[in-house]
């Protein structure tokens, strides 16, 4: 379903994805199955989207940025891609940024270009990452601190990496 108050000029929109109202969608975008993008969301050309994938409202997803499947962007989540941004001048190459499996990013939280967020890692609402991030890590402030482990599930974990309540299912 896309929204007739959308802008979705990429055919590459997978099987039960919902585009919301005043999103922009441009026309080298891929976005998977079963996805949710949620009201006033922009996505640039340069861009993967997974299965699965949710985004809140207000994000906006810039050229170079790869999100996998089953990852879920907060409201309010700023990409960026560029370290030295100008007005009317743009770098030969715009920074990668990737969000692995099942990551999932906290509201308001910034994510500097250049950085992986590894697999089932957790970075808390309003948080500024500037570094890469790793498998079932929890990391949470400005700049991001490391605070932990999370399961594949999202509950607060040990180094093993399984919590008591699912034991990593």
């Amino acid at each position: 379903m896309i929204h007739k108050l959308s802008d979705v000029q990429s055919t590459n929109i997978g099987e039960n994805t919902n585009i919301w109202q005043f999103c922009v969608v441009l026309k080298d975008a891929k976005i998977g199955n079963n996805c949710n993008i949620n009201a006033q969301v922009l996505i640039e050309n340069d861009v993967i989207i997974g299965d699965n994938v949710t985004v809140k409202s207000g994000v906006q997803i810039w050229d170079g940025i790869i999100i996998e499947d089953n990852v879920f962007i907060g409201p309010n989540v700023t990409f960026t891609n560029d370290f030295t941004p100008r007005s009317k001048q743009y770098p030969n190459e715009f920074l990668n940024t990737t969000i692995k499996q099942g990551a999932s990013i906290g509201a308001n939280s910034t994510i500097i270009g250049g950085t992986t967020i590894e697999k089932y890692a957790m970075i808390g609402a309003g948080s500024v990452v500037t570094k890469n991030i790793g498998i079932q890590e929890l990391w949470y402030g400005n700049p991001v601190k490391h605070q932990g482990y999370v399961c594949k599930c999202g509950q607060k974990c040990d180094e093993i990496l399984t919590c008591n309540e699912c034991k990593g299912k």
